[in-house]
C-alpha cells in the first residue's frame, strides 16, 4: 500500500469535485457493466444494455464494456516507479480521446475517452512483471503484465 500524503489527497479530491461540475451529463457515477463470458462485448446487445458512464481499473483486465453513445469511459491503472505501466492505446473506431486529469502517482497510467460513434475499440496497457533491480542481488525478470478491455460503442 501507497502511503498519501494528505495534501495529495485533498488535491485529487478538489481536481475530481471540479471535472465532475464540468460533466453536466447527470448521469452519475455508474460502475462498468459485468463482463460478457468471452471477455469481448456481446454482438446480441443493444445500445440500451450499454451503459453512460464505465470506470475501469486494473482488475478490468480482458473483459468487455458497453458504452453508449455520448457516455464517457474513464481508467485509471495504479502503478510504481519500479513497475510503471504504459499509456493506453486505443485501437479501433468509436472514441475520442478527452481530458484525463493529472495522474498524481509515478507508474500510473490514466486515459479518458468519450463515446461518438458506434464501433469497437481495444484499449491496452502493459508494465514489467518485475521491477529493474535496484542490487547486484535483487532478482529481474523479462515478463511482461498485459491488459486489454474491448469497447462496444451502441
Amino acid at each position: 500500500m501507497r502511503r498519501t500524503t494528505p495534501l495529495v489527497l485533498a488535491a485529487a479530491a478538489l481536481l475530481l469535485a471540479g471535472c465532475g461540475s464540468q460533466q453536466g451529463t447527470g448521469s452519475g457515477g455508474g460502475r462498468a457493466p459485468a463482463p460478457s463470458g468471452t471477455g469481448a462485448p456481446s454482438a446480441g446487445r443493444d445500445a440500451g444494455d450499454c451503459t453512460g458512464q464505465a470506470n475501469l481499473t486494473a482488475a478490468d483486465r480482458d473483459r468487455g464494456v458497453c458504452v453508449a453513445k455520448g457516455g464517457e469511459l474513464r481508467l485509471t491503472l495504479d502503478g510504481t516507479r519500479a513497475r510503471p505501466w504504459q499509456p493506453v492505446t486505443a485501437s479501433g473506431t468509436g472514441l475520442r480521446a478527452i481530458n484525463a486529469g493529472l495522474v498524481l502517482q509515478p507508474g500510473d497510467a490514466t486515459a479518458a475517452y468519450r463515446a461518438v460513434a458506434a464501433g469497437t475499440v481495444k484499449l491496452s496497457s502493459s508494465r514489467p512483471l518485475c521491477p529493474e533491480p535496484g542490487a547486484p542481488d535483487q532478482a529481474s525478470c523479462e515478463g511482461v503484465e498485459e491488459w486489454s478491455v474491448t469497447v462496444r460503442v451502441g
